[in-house]
């Protein structure tokens, strides 16, 4: 439970002494003594529940998540500032003899904006200070690049990405249906997916490799008939469609005769060219640009380039890692045109 706190009051003592240590202010005393505090504990009300014990303020949690993002700092170097550092203090408010907080705090509150889909809320409302300050405005130059994304996935071969995804989707229905799951195991499956698949020596010649994918693939129909027969809300859940999907991209059946496909780009379905990469991450696709090689997303930066005045980002775009440059611009555009910055040149690169 969100309990309002006022933000604009700086410790005297905090103010004092801070002030002494760094005559010519810090990055992080110059960003608060400029912008205010730039969140407001209102503006993450409604991700907070109304009953509870009171949470930590939520406009300090967001500010520690801007600085640590310009200073790179892991959750844990962050917490450490909070408590032991004066221009943080300084920055968010803090008596100086604040414990601080434990740091687990912030991946707890990261996953609040991702869970209440406001993660651009950050952004945003900083844009909304710089664009008051006039450091960013409608119109004149802009610019928009991608980069990749990593997803938080090991990187399977074909091979380990049947056997991962089985397992995967066994554990599953271990959590929902354990005794009908246990009706329908052979006695070998516990073995063969007990633990995981990168921790299974798996075969090195070709044959026993394809006889290794030809087995999967059996014990995969044959879960799947199985699933056939229960209730809908089974076959809808993730895991389920997941190694639907993966075993259509893999596994050609005709005549209770199994081929294991050779070539993932002709197995995939028609209108389908990105395959699953991993079973615990089904949107993460492979991609290239250029020399990088990669299993996740791609990002769209966008950000004001006047000669004039400070490059500030304006838009974060995330599209899938397969996704083409071109594609994503009319998203962009629509993006920043709702938050009123739509340059009137863009720049993109060729692609």
């Amino acid at each position: 439970m969100l309990k309002p706190e006022a933000v604009e009051k700086i410790p005297e003592e905090t103010v004092r002494i801070a002030k002494a240590a760094f005559p010519k202010g810090s990055v992080i005393m110059k960003l608060r003594d400029e912008f205010g505090s730039l969140y407001k504990d209102e503006d993450f009300a409604e991700l907070f529940s109304n009953t509870g014990q009171p949470a930590l303020a939520a406009w300090r949690l967001a500010l520690v998540t801007v600085f640590q993002y310009l200073e790179d700092l892991t959750d844990r170097q962050a917490a450490d500032a909070v408590r032991g550092r004066l221009d943080w203090k300084y920055g968010l408010g803090l008596e100086l003899a604040d414990a601080g907080f434990d740091f687990s705090v912030l991946s707890e509150f990261r996953h609040r904006l991702v869970e209440g889909k406001r993660e651009q809320l950050l952004l945003d409302a900083m844009l909304g200070h710089f664009t008051a300050k006039g450091l960013v405005k409608l119109g004149g130059k802009g610019r928009t690049d991608s980069s990749h994304v990593l997803a938080k996935v090991r990187i399977l071969n074909r091979l380990e990405l049947i056997g991962e995804t089985l397992r995967a989707t066994l554990n599953d229905l271990a959590t929902v249906l354990p005794s009908w799951l246990q009706s329908i195991a052979e006695p070998e499956w516990y073995e063969r997916y007990g633990t995981r698949v990168s921790d299974y020596r798996l075969p090195k010649s070709e044959e026993k490799r394809k006889a290794y994918a030809l087995q999967v693939g059996a014990d995969g129909y044959k879960l799947l008939d199985a699933l056939a027969e229960l209730p809908a809300d089974i076959a809808d859940r993730s895991a389920v469609q997941v190694l639907k999907a993966v075993w259509q991209q893999n596994f050609e059946r005709q005549d209770e005769k199994l081929r294991w496909l050779r070539e993932l780009q002709a197995a995939a379905p028609k209108g389908q060219r990105s395959p699953i990469a991993s079973p615990y991450d089904p949107e993460a696709k492979r991609s290239v640009k250029r020399s990088t090689h990669w299993v996740g997303y791609k990002v769209h930066l966008s950000e004001s380039c006047d000669d004039d005045m400070p490059h500030v980002i304006t838009n974060v775009h995330l599209s899938a890692a397969t996704e083409q440059d071109v594609s994503t611009t009319p998203q962009v555009h629509a993006q920043l045109k709702q938050k009123n910055l739509l340059p009137d040149t863009h720049l993109v690169d060729a692609g």
